[in-house]
């Protein structure tokens, strides 16, 4: 796992309550918003599913069942950073299998490549459903995010959904575990961090999560979920590049 775990946390603001006040606020900042689209000129489209939910210290994560219904678990149990990092509204965030052939134990949002024919919206609520087992209705949705091109070949259209109640049910082929994240964790006074490498004249953007650091593209959709969605910024993280071993 490429994701690195740190020591000491910065200290985060209270939890966010998870309201109709909160849906409405990241709702009309959304719309307010004129969308940075970017044409896929010759670049697969994919779509992630921001899905707010509400979150308690006390249920950070829900984990995927075997066939022989015992909990998906690292088996060389390492540190879970995550776990500390519940509270109040919170956003979902997967990690990937172990026995995957690419980004083996990474942490990822819901999403995946569009169907033929799909749109963003349609794609996003599908990888949700089929991924962390949440069927959610397109009425749930409150808006987009700017388009992220990845370095990996890929134009990200990042969906903002209203999870509500709904049970979590992880697909132990696609994803090991489900955090519920904290929204207050996006607003620490230790995030975003930048940093400079030689590979790239772009910085470098992380955010750090309970006590682990989650990299870009992952870090820019959630820089921008919180900056426009909680804070009606609209400030662009399309030049925020990713780590060198993300790029493939």
């Amino acid at each position: 796992m490429r994701e690195q775990e740190q020591g000491t946390p910065g200290t985060p603001p209270p939890p966010i309550e998870y309201d109709e006040g909160l849906r409405e606020r990241v709702a009309t900042n959304l719309a307010g918003h004129r969308r940075r689209a970017v044409d896929l000129d010759g670049r697969r489209h994919a779509a992630v599913a921001l899905v707010l939910v509400d979150s308690s210290p006390a249920d950070p994560v829900v984990r995927a069942r075997l066939a022989d219904g015992s909990p998906a678990r690292d088996p060389l149990r390492r540190p879970e950073g995550l776990l500390s990092a519940a509270g109040g509204a919170a956003f979902l965030l997967c990690r990937r299998p172990l026995t995957m052939r690419r980004h083996a134990g990474q942490f990822a949002l819901p999403g995946g490549r569009l169907d033929s024919g799909e749109g963003v919206v349609e794609a996003a609520l599908r990888e949700t459903h089929e991924e962390v087992g949440i069927d959610l209705a397109p009425d749930r949705v409150l808006g987009l995010l700017d388009d992220y091109v990845t370095r990996s070949g890929f134009v990200m259209t990042p969906v903002v959904v209203w999870g509500g109640e709904a049970e979590i049910r992880p697909d132990p082929g696609e994803v090991m575990a489900v955090y519920r994240v904290g929204l207050h964790q996006l607003q620490r006074a230790d995030s975003p961090r930048f940093e400079t490498i030689p590979e790239t004249d772009r910085p470098v953007v992380s955010v750090p999560l309970g006590t682990t650091i989650v990299h870009a593209p992952t870090a820019a959709v959630l820089v921008q979920l919180n900056w426009l969605g909680l804070q009606g910024r609209s400030d662009p993280v399309r030049d925020f590049d990713q780590p060198v071993f993300a790029w493939r």
